[in-house]
C-alpha cells in the first residue's frame, strides 16, 4: 500500500510539474551559472555590454532576425550585445526565440504556449496568441522536457528584458536537426508573423571545442555560407552532424523566413571566440552576432550637373572667405539634396598636385554643411600640408566626393576597383582611400587593400589578419 501511495505521489508530482511548466512560469535554471543571479548586478552588466557597442553602420533595411550566441555572459555577452544594441528601444511587439535542444532529444519543435520565462529581472510574458497560431500553423506542440533545463533560450531573456522591455516572447526549442523541421517552422513563421511587429532571434554558438586556429577557419567558412544565404549547404552540413553550429537549425529557419518576406541580406556585427575571454585556446567555442534584414529599394542618391557645379562653387567660396577673412560662410538653401545628411570629402589640388584632402565618413551634417566644413579643413587643417595662403587661392582646383552609406564586408573579392572606396580598421587604427585613388594609381584589388592598410598605419597585409574592411561608393566631381 505504501509503495502504491508513493508511486501515485511521484506520478502526481511529475504530472503537476509538467502542468505547471505548461501553464505557469518557467523558473530560471541558469542564473548564477550562465549569468548573474543578482538583479542589480545583472542589469548593470548588460548595461555595460550595451554601452561598449558603437553602431556606426546599421543595416540599411528592416531587421527581421538576429543571430546571437548563448554561452555564459563572461564569454559571449559582449558579442551578444552587438545584436541587441541594434534593436534596443525599437517597437517590436514580440520576440520569437528559436534555440536548439542540448539536453533532450526529440523530433520537431517545442513551442512554449503560455505563462512566462522568469529571470532575476522579472517575468517575460509569453505571447499566448502568437504561440498558439504558430503551433497550429506548424503542427508542433509543447514538449516540457525540451524547456525544463535548456539554457539556449533562457540566456537570451535578460537581454530582451533590458533592450525590448515592452515585448512579449515565444520560446521555440528545436530538436534533432532535420530539413523538414526547418522548412516547416520557416513556413509557419511566414504565415503567422505578419499580424504583428515581430523579431526573430536565432540562438546559436558556432563551432565547439576546436583549437583556436581551426575554430576560426571553420567559423569563417560557416559565416560566408550564412552571408550567401546558402541554406541548402547549411542543412547538409547539419544533417551530417558537422561541427559548425549547435543552433544551425534556428539560423536556417530564420534565413528561410526572412527570404520569404523579401530580398534578404546578412550583416555580420561581431565575431569572437571563448579564448578572447580567458578560455583555453585549445578548446575554443565560436560566437557570432549578425543581423538578417530586408534590403530596402531606396531611390539612389544622385546630383544633377547644376547641383554639382553649385557645390563646387560653395566649396571654393568657403575656402576663399575663410582664408581671407577667417569667417565661415553663412549658407542657407531649400534644396532637399543639399539638406540630406551625407558624408563627403573635399580634395584640393594646386597645379595638379595634392594640396589637402579632408572629409567626413559618417553622414553627420547636411551635405551643404559637410562640403563647407570639409573644404575649410582641407585648406587649413590637413596635417600633411601648411595652411593654404591667400596667394594660392587662384591656383586651387576642387574635387568633391559624396559618399554612399558604408557597408562592412568579409570577402575582399567583393571590392570593385573604380567603384568602391575602402576603410580598413584594426586596434584603433583606421585608414580611408577614396574610389578614385585606386583608379588614378592603376592599383589591383590587393594593392588597394595594402595601400589602405598603410594609410591606417598598419602592416600592409593586415587586411588578411583580422582587420575590418568597409566599402563605400562615391559621387565624384570636379
Amino acid at each position: 500500500m505504501k509503495k502504491l501511495i508513493l508511486s501515485l505521489t511521484l506520478a502526481f508530482l511529475i504530472l503537476n510539474s509538467s502542468s505547471s511548466l505548461a501553464q505557469g512560469i518557467r523558473k530560471p535554471v541558469c542564473a548564477g551559472l550562465f549569468y548573474e543571479k543578482n538583479a542589480n548586478i545583472l542589469s548593470a552588466q548588460i548595461d555595460r555590454f550595451l554601452h561598449n557597442v558603437k553602431i556606426s553602420n546599421p543595416p540599411p533595411g528592416e531587421i527581421k532576425a538576429l543571430i546571437i550566441p548563448h554561452a555564459g555572459y563572461i564569454y559571449s555577452g559582449q558579442i551578444a550585445a552587438h545584436s541587441y544594441k541594434l534593436v534596443q528601444g525599437k517597437d517590436y511587439e514580440t520576440v520569437i526565440v528559436i534555440a536548439p535542444s542540448h539536453r533532450y532529444g526529440f523530433e520537431g519543435c517545442s513551442i512554449y504556449p503560455q505563462g512566462g520565462y522568469q529571470t532575476p529581472l522579472g517575468v517575460a510574458e509569453i505571447d499566448q496568441s502568437l504561440a498558439s497560431k504558430l503551433s497550429k500553423a506548424s503542427g508542433y506542440r509543447f514538449v516540457p522536457q525540451a524547456h525544463r533545463e535548456e539554457h539556449s533560450v533562457e540566456v537570451q531573456i535578460p537581454f530582451i528584458q533590458k533592450t525590448l522591455p515592452q515585448a512579449k516572447i515565444v520560446p521555440v526549442v528545436m530538436g534533432i536537426p532535420q530539413k523538414r523541421t526547418m522548412l516547416t517552422l520557416a513556413k509557419a513563421l511566414a504565415e503567422v508573423v505578419p499580424e504583428k511587429k515581430v523579431l526573430i532571434i536565432a540562438s546559436t554558438d558556432m563551432s565547439h571545442f576546436e583549437p583556436k586556429k581551426s575554430a576560426n577557419e571553420i567559423d569563417s567558412n560557416t559565416i560566408s555560407i550564412i552571408q550567401s544565404l546558402n541554406t541548402n549547404t547549411l542543412i547538409r552540413k547539419m544533417e551530417r552532424h558537422e561541427n559548425i553550429m549547435c543552433g544551425g537549425c534556428a539560423v536556417v529557419a530564420a534565413l528561410l523566413y526572412a527570404q520569404k518576406k523579401g530580398e534578404s541580406k546578412v550583416q555580420i556585427l561581431k565575431y569572437g571566440d571563448s579564448s578572447l575571454s580567458g578560455g583555453s585556446p585549445f578548446r575554443v567555442v565560436g560566437y557570432l552576432a549578425a543581423a538578417i534584414y530586408l534590403e530596402t529599394q531606396a531611390v539612389k542618391f544622385s546630383l544633377s550637373s547644376e547641383e554639382k557645379k553649385a557645390l563646387l562653387r560653395l566649396a571654393r567660396l568657403a575656402v576663399d572667405q575663410f582664408i581671407t577673412e577667417k569667417k565661415v560662410i553663412d549658407y542657407t538653401t531649400q534644396n532637399p539634396n543639399f539638406l540630406a545628411k551625407r558624408g563627403a570629402f573635399v580634395t584640393l589640388k594646386r597645379r595638379g598636385r595634392l594640396r589637402g584632402c579632408i572629409g567626413f565618413i559618417e553622414p553627420l551634417f547636411p551635405l551643404c554643411q559637410t562640403v563647407i566644413r570639409a573644404s575649410i579643413y582641407a585648406a587649413y587643417e590637413d596635417p600633411r600640408f601648411p595652411p593654404v595662403s591667400a596667394e594660392e587661392l587662384k591656383d586651387l582646383s576642387f574635387e568633391i566626393s559624396v559618399l554612399s552609406p558604408l557597408e562592412r564586408i568579409r570577402d575582399p573579392r567583393q571590392i570593385k576597383i573604380g567603384k568602391h572606396g575602402l576603410i580598413i580598421s584594426k586596434k584603433g587604427k583606421k585608414g580611408l582611400l577614396l574610389p578614385q585613388v585606386a583608379t588614378e594609381n592603376h592599383w589591383s584589388r590587393e594593392e588597394f587593400l595594402q595601400q589602405t592598410c598603410l594609410k591606417a598605419g598598419l602592416n600592409k597585409d593586415d587586411w588578411k589578419n583580422g582587420a575590418e574592411i568597409t566599402v563605400f561608393e562615391a559621387i565624384v566631381f570636379q
